[in-house]
């Protein structure tokens, strides 16, 4: 076997890349959903009362994550065939493309319907290229890291959603300074065409990274297969939904934490600059935390630190409800604390244990797809479902439940998962698909 050796400045710049990738590409898709939430009913859907104008603005959101599974697999299949690096690169472009043609688009008041449907076109686009960028960037930190530092340094990468929140809020806040009608008629562009200065410094880090040695050394020894994707699907199909069902309550905190807490927030009078403050102090709570949570499943056990965010973010929105419903800063900012402390964990090790999950040469494929379908399923409409439930009830209670639902789901079919071992010997193709079918979250194999 050819061995594949990396120093410790290409593990640095591996990580360093890969949480600038993932920092800029979760800005470039949050500061959309920021400004759904607020803004782009009177800029896209102007012909509608405004109740309707913000679910179908919100529904141009949730066309993102229909594209991610698409992504995830295509992205995925070249990822895996051609490897990490280029393909991360690709997801990189076609997202900052997409996300500076949004902030040159015309609005409804100047080219009528053709607006929403181009919006959501390049919307679409940029859920087909996160689809690929967020497994992607976990691969290359995950793949390049010591065995006893795959969780630490996997959650510094996944610290990059965080700094995406609070870089789109930090923008949102100095755009919302300005007299709304400024904002209606130019300033809401600025955030979108931010991005291509964004992207450029990105573009230039990662253009210098070295592939993995996991990915090289499977190459070299002729492993890499024709059919990644089709292979996770047909080979691993229960691994990967069960990886997509435990990452429900992953993507309803997070993304009814930060985009529907705006709407929530507003229906209780507590003004926006004080939502995106305690939003603000979150995102530097998780880029603290989750780095904790990676190295303690380092230390101990990282599927137990994966399930104890799980139960968390089950109990966590009724108290985290009861909490902004008091109006008292400090109190509304425990319970963001709450909300994303079981989020914090679950993260901070997701990135090193559900690639593992899957073998190498199918690992891009299998981590994307799987993560990806609970994104389609966890985070797509949810802020839709939590709005519609709020205007339909007057109550939080209908949320909280739900998201509690999702945590259940999440935990059951957490139950059958498990790393793959690094010191098994590698199975026969029939024999790992015949494992798989019979026991997915139990097979072990080299990885």
């Amino acid at each position: 076997m050819n061995a594949v050796i990396i120093n410790r400045g290409q593990r640095r710049r591996a990580v360093v890349s890969s949480l600038i990738g993932n920092s800029i590409e979760f800005y470039e898709f949050l500061v959309y959903g920021l400004f759904s939430s607020l803004y782009f009913n009177k800029l896209f859907f102007p012909s509608f009362d405004p109740a309707t104008g913000t679910l179908l603005s919100l529904s141009t959101f949730a066309v993102a994550f229909a594209g991610r599974p698409l992504g995830a697999f295509l992205f995925g299949h070249f990822g895996d065939r051609a490897g990490r690096k280029t393909t991360l690169i690709i997801t990189l472009v076609v997202m900052g493309g997409a996300t500076v043609s949004i902030g040159l688009l015309p609005t409804y008041a100047t080219i009528g319907v053709a607006a929403p449907i181009l919006l959501t076109v390049l919307r679409f686009i940029q859920g087909c290229s996160l689809g690929g960028e967020s497994s992607g960037g976990f691969l290359m930190a995950l793949e390049s890291a010591q065995p006893n530092r795959r969780g630490l340094l996997t959650a510094i990468v996944g610290t990059g959603n965080a700094w995406g929140l609070l870089l789109a809020n930090g923008v949102l806040l100095l755009v919302t300074a300005l007299p709304e009608r400024q904002v209606l008629s130019w300033g809401w562009r600025l955030p979108f065409v931010f991005s291509a200065v964004l992207m450029a410094i990105a573009l230039q880090v990662r253009l210098r990274l070295a592939e993995t040695p996991e990915f090289e050394r499977s190459k070299a020894e002729g492993a890499v297969r024709n059919r990644p994707a089709i292979d996770v699907l047909t080979r691993y199909g229960l691994i990967t939904l069960g990886a997509s069902l435990s990452a429900l309550p992953t993507f309803l905190v997070f993304y009814l934490g930060s985009v529907f807490s705006l709407k929530y927030g507003a229906s209780i009078d507590v003004g926006r600059p004080v939502m995106l403050v305690l939003l603000v102090g979150s995102c530097v709570f998780l880029i603290a935390a989750m780095p904790f949570f990676g190295w303690l499943g380092d230390r101990y056990n990282r599927k137990a630190v994966y399930v104890g965010g799980i139960v968390v973010m089950t109990v966590a929105p009724f108290a985290w409800f009861s909490l902004l419903d008091t109006g008292s800063f400090p109190l509304m900012a425990l319970g963001f604390l709450l909300l994303f402390a079981g989020f914090a964990a679950n993260y901070g090790v997701q990135g090193a244990f559900c690639p593992r999950l899957f073998p190498t040469v199918v690992r891009y494929s299998g981590m994307s797809i799987s993560y990806n379908v609970g994104g389609l399923l966890g985070g797509a409409v949810s802020p839709i479902i939590a709005t519609s439930l709020l205007d339909r009830f007057h109550s939080w209670t209908p949320i909280a439940v739900y998201m509690a639902a999702a945590g259940v789901i999440a935990l059951a079919a957490t139950a059958f998962l498990r790393e793959r071992s690094d010191g098994a010997a590698p199975q026969r193709p029939a024999a790992a698909a015949l494992a798989t079918a019979t026991s997915p979250g139990l097979t072990t194999a080299r990885s």
